[in-house]
């Protein structure tokens, strides 16, 4: 299966790329570095970082935007650190990324691939906006579209009802949201479910490679800044658990077809992901002000999050350097 990674790489970004990379039966054909977490170019060179721990440094790695497309730039460090690998400092990569843009890069490989390719954006959507504003024909290219992003039901992580990805830049995702491609959102209805704990991390040190020995010196912080919230050692899956629903890897029990449309409107609900999951009959009765789009994205409700932890654990920990 042929995937492109658009990310903000901090720590679960290094565990969801890693991941993807572990399976066999997933080529990730690019790589695309992104504002949020921490500053786009700070993302691609965490992210050659992990290329050459995993010995996979033919990946093309691309710089995308640095800020968002109207708003100020805002970051996570106090999520994932100031290095964006819970101030692991390791060595710089020695590598440098592409001279291609990162939306240019999903262009170039949508267009060399057409129909084949499924896009997981696990950061904000800026490139993927961009992208589809250079190239309109781009739903007809990539069909389908993973996004790490937004909630429906649980409270959001950056305002009551936000999820970070979305609110940093929400007038990207809707763009991305409202363009006519399948869209799958898995957002922290079911990601603040999927939790790695403290016991999972022995595998890793089991294990005793260095893939999991790069992880087990970043994941500690991050696990140490959701304990501030859970009262227990442990973080949540958000990005890996987008790359396993895409790869077909995830048990989904529950799910909603609807339109989802992304709130631009500064106030608490900036980056609102309103899913309108009233039945066709229900919308089509509607005031026109009242109507949002196509029923084109899927929303990820409930997973079997304890079965993918297992798997995302294990995989990691049997990963062997080609």
């Amino acid at each position: 299966m042929k995937v492109i990674i658009d990310c903000d790489m901090g720590i679960d970004d290094a565990i969801a790329v890693a991941y993807a990379l572990a399976l066999q039966d997933v080529d990730v054909l690019g790589i695309g570095s992104v504002h949020g977490n921490i500053e786009a170019d700070v993302a691609a060179e965490n992210t050659l970082k992990l290329l050459k721990v995993m010995n996979r440094t033919d990946i093309p790695v691309a710089v995308g935007a640095p800020k968002p497309m109207i708003r100020p730039l805002s970051m996570a460090k106090f999520v994932h650190g100031e290095d964006g690998l819970g101030n692991a400092n390791f060595a710089p990569s020695g590598l440098v990324p592409s001279d291609e843009h990162a939306a240019d890069q999903i262009i170039r490989l949508a267009r060399e691939n057409p129909g084949e390719i499924t896009l997981i954006t696990t950061g904000p959507l800026t490139n993927a906006a961009i992208a589809l504003l250079k190239e309109p024909k781009l739903p007809q290219l990539i069909p389908h579209v993973v996004v790490m992003g937004g909630t429906v039901e649980h409270p959001g992580n950056v305002g009551p009802v936000s999820e970070a990805n979305i609110a940093h830049d929400p007038e990207a995702a809707q763009i991305v949201f409202s363009a006519p491609w399948k869209v799958t959102m898995v957002g922290l209805d079911v990601t603040m479910k999927t939790l790695l704990l403290e016991q999972h991390l022995d595998a890793w040190k089991q294990a005793r490679t260095p893939l999991t020995e790069w992880l087990l010196r970043i994941v500690p912080f991050y696990m140490q800044f959701y304990s501030q919230s859970l009262g227990y050692m442990a973080c949540a899956m958000h990005d890996a658990l987008a790359v396993g629903i895409a790869v077909g890897k995830v048990e989904v029990s529950e799910s909603v077809t609807c339109p989802v449309w992304v709130n631009t409107v500064v106030g608490p609900g900036l980056g609102q992901t309103v899913a309108d999951r009233r039945s066709e009959s229900m919308r089509a009765t509607s005031e026109p002000y009242y109507f949002i789009g196509e029923s084109n994205t899927e929303v990820i409700m409930k997973v079997d999050g304890d079965a993918f932890v297992s798997h995302l654990v294990d995989s990691i920990a049997s990963y062997q350097v080609r």
